[in-house]
């Protein structure tokens, strides 16, 4: 027998020389140079081994409802008699029940219905967005010939029985891929949607009015309000200060593009990096910016071009390429994501990283960071497929989820949270689209 020190030499030579234990068959085999064909003997192909199981197990934990609250001694029975002596303040109590409701939801998979029964069920959803009020999604769904097809789906069936929604699709428009959406309000709120297409060269702006995609009355359909072409464009936002009524932003390589639909005018302004995330104040006409080279900049749209780029305000820094920004209700705190995984909450008076939020997992892909401050609740999806609720208030994870289906880059779960799906008498939860399938995890 050797000493314990020997032993670990040798197992530590092994790896050095290219050998893995597998522990189930309780011996040394040689590793063959990595390709990512998921060799069963490469490094990548142990890794994500390692990675589904862990992923199985949880989903098992799951099922069985092991579900223990993060935090010690919560449960509903004592927040009630906390509240009822006093000792916490109804905000306080809220926000605590809506963290035992994140830590106790179970996943329902969601019938999609479709008066076009081409659509449901075919294709690989890529982006989900919800409108402000929570009654309809829109849907970005790969096609397997390299476009994309686009469709709105009707929350108002999402009953605490039934699980059916309506998806409607549109036929009449050219699909190009998509790298960005966002919901506008021209008409009326969420009446159109910003979509920045990258076809193969250039890429595309435009704006569709979201009748486009109901099923009521095919014979009117109005047309596209608003279409440019671009260079390959990263991010897009609306804008819903009356100052700078009827604008959107496109965020550029190297610039940020700001256009009034209305009157067609538009202003330019040059950037030292890609701008991969925007979003304008609604107090203030200002927008913004997060950018590849890690900085987060705002523009104040009514300064039209100062020389060089003095119309920057506040400037704050990420060691990586910020990949989503969200601005806070009172818009004095900014939350920033990372390609490092970093999520920081900003102050926007200080410009001082106030709190961080640990556990996102991101090296190169861009994803949204998710905040729901009534309920007191930030959602983001890692690229490992996991999503991961925490607090707000003191950023404790609440709660990481495994994808339903194996790991990988085409299957990164899109998200939506509210406590009002479907409208003011929605259902709360989470939903989620991953692969062709729509899950709800539905609040008890």
């Amino acid at each position: 027998g050797m000493s314990k020190s020997n032993k670990q030499f040798f197992f530590f030579f092994k790896e050095l020389l290219g050998f893995y234990y597998d522990s189930e068959k309780n011996r040394y085999f040689r590793l063959l140079p990595g390709h990512n064909n998921y060799n069963p003997l490469t490094k990548e192909g142990i890794q994500y081994k390692a990675m589904e199981c862990k992923r199985l197990r949880l989903l098992e934990e799951e099922e069985k409802q092991k579900k223990k609250t993060t935090r010690a001694g919560l449960n509903s029975s004592i927040l009630l008699q906390k509240r009822q002596l006093g000792l916490l303040s109804s905000t306080g109590y809220c926000r605590l029940v809506h963290e035992l409701k994140v830590n106790c939801m179970q996943r329902r998979k969601i019938e999609i219905h479709s008066p076009d029964s081409s659509v449901a069920g075919t294709n690989n959803f890529k982006i989900i967005v919800a409108d402000v009020a929570c009654e309809r999604i829109f849907t970005v769904n790969d096609v397997e010939h390299g476009g994309c097809k686009y469709g709105i789906i009707n929350l108002s069936g999402l009953g605490k029985e039934s699980l059916t929604v309506e998806m409607y699709d549109n036929l009449y428009f050219t699909n190009r891929k998509v790298n960005s959406v966002c919901w506008a309000s021209l008409t009326h709120p969420d009446s159109h949607l910003c979509l920045m297409g990258i076809a193969e060269t250039p890429g595309c702006a435009s704006l569709l009015p979201a009748s486009l995609f109901s099923s009521t009355n095919p014979g009117d359909r109005p047309g596209m309000l608003c279409s440019f072409k671009i260079s390959t464009a990263w991010s897009c936002a609306w804008c819903l200060n009356p100052q700078a009524d009827n604008c959107f932003s496109t965020g550029l390589t190297r610039r940020v593009l700001v256009t009034n639909v209305v009157t067609g005018h538009r202003q330019t302004f040059g950037t030292s990096s890609d701008v991969l995330a925007q979003q304008f104040a609604t107090q203030t006409p200002v927008l913004y910016n997060g950018c590849r080279s890690g900085e987060i900049f705002s523009i104040d749209v009514r300064q039209c071009h100062r020389k060089g780029q003095s119309w920057k305000a506040i400037r704050l820094l990420h060691d990586t390429a910020v990949t989503s920004i969200r601005l806070l209700k009172a818009e004095h705190y900014l939350m920033a994501a990372d390609m490092a995984g970093k999520i920081k909450l900003w102050d926007l008076r200080t410009a001082k990283c106030v709190k961080r939020y640990k556990g996102h997992h991101n090296e190169y892909a861009i994803l949204p960071l998710h905040v729901n401050e009534e309920e007191g609740l930030l959602t983001a999806v890692g690229q490992d497929c996991y999503t991961r609720i925490w607090s707000l208030q003191d950023a404790h994870l609440l709660r990481t989820i495994p994808s339903p289906h194996p790991a990988s880059k085409d299957a990164i779960p899109s998200v939506v949270f509210s406590s009002r799906l479907g409208g003011s008498r929605g259902v709360p939860g989470l939903l989620m689209a991953v692969k062709q399938d729509l899950y709800h995890f539905s609040y008890n």
